[in-house]
Parts: structure tokens; C-alpha cells; sequence
């Protein structure tokens, strides 16, 4: 069954940007190791998912496929308007790159989690908690 653009439309708006799933399992996972921290620093480059003021420290929680990440969810690109999510993509990546330089020319160090990193939460949370400690 072929999917409509104006459906394509509805559904790719329907995505969120703040709260996703990924980004809570974060947000617990520090919470639970004890950590305070400020959600989407405005005043920060590229809005950090969470922002630890005190260390700081920021994390990105990227969606594998909004930011390219080499996983296989990364690597599919959708059929319909092919060229346009490609540069999309790349333009993201670019964008990234630019905000996680800048953080470090203020001092701010960045760590970024993949969606698909937030799956194994063993790993996930020696990830974060070895960034955290440095």
C-alpha cells in the first residue's frame, strides 16, 4: 500500500523533539546515578538534551536517523524525496559537528548517545556515568 504525501507529511510532524523515549531513559539513568541537571539550555549551542551546569557537561540524545548514525536505523533513507532527506541528513551532521566545536571552544564537554545506543542499558549507563566521573 502506497502512502500518500499528505500522510507522510502527518507522520513526520508527529515526531517529537523534546521528551522523545531515548532522551527519558537518559534523564533517568543520571537521575538515578544521583545527578542534577537542566533540560534544553536555550542559551547553549545546539540545545543540549541535558545539561549538567555544574560539570559542565552536556548530552545529546541523537535519533539515529534524524543525525545520520551509521546503524543500520541511520543508514535507511526514506524511498519518496530521496535527495531532499539525504541533504537533510548531511546537513544535520554538519550542524552537529559545528555545535559540539563550539561547546568546546566555551569549555563545555559533550558526550552524544544514539537511539539505538539506549537500548542496552548495561552499556548505556557505564557510557554516561564514565563521562560524568571525568
Amino acid at each position: 500500500m502506497k502512502e500518500t504525501p499528505e500522510a507522510r507529511s502527518r507522520i513526520m510532524r508527529a515526531v517529537k523533539d523534546r521528551d522523545t523515549a531515548p532522551e527519558l531513559i537518559v534523564r533517568r539513568l543520571a537521575h538515578r546515578m544521583g545527578y542534577r541537571f537542566r533540560l534544553c539550555r536555550k542559551d547553549l549551542p545546539g540545545r543540549p538534551d541535558v545539561v549538567f551546569p555544574r560539570l559542565r557537561k552536556v548530552i545529546f540524545v541523537h535519533g539515529c536517523f534524524w543525525h545520520g548514525h551509521d546503524c543500520t536505523r541511520g543508514a535507511r533513507v526514506p524511498k519518496q524525496n530521496r535527495a531532499y532527506w539525504l541533504k537533510k541528513v548531511a546537513n544535520n551532521r554538519v550542524r552537529d559537528r559545528k555545535n559540539l566545536e563550539k561547546l568546546a571552544t566555551l569549555g563545555w564537554k559533550s558526550l552524544v548517545v544514539w537511539e539505538c545506543a539506549t537500548r542496552n542499558e548495561h552499556d548505556l549507563n557505564g557510557q554516561v556515568s564514565r563521562f560524568l566521573a571525568k
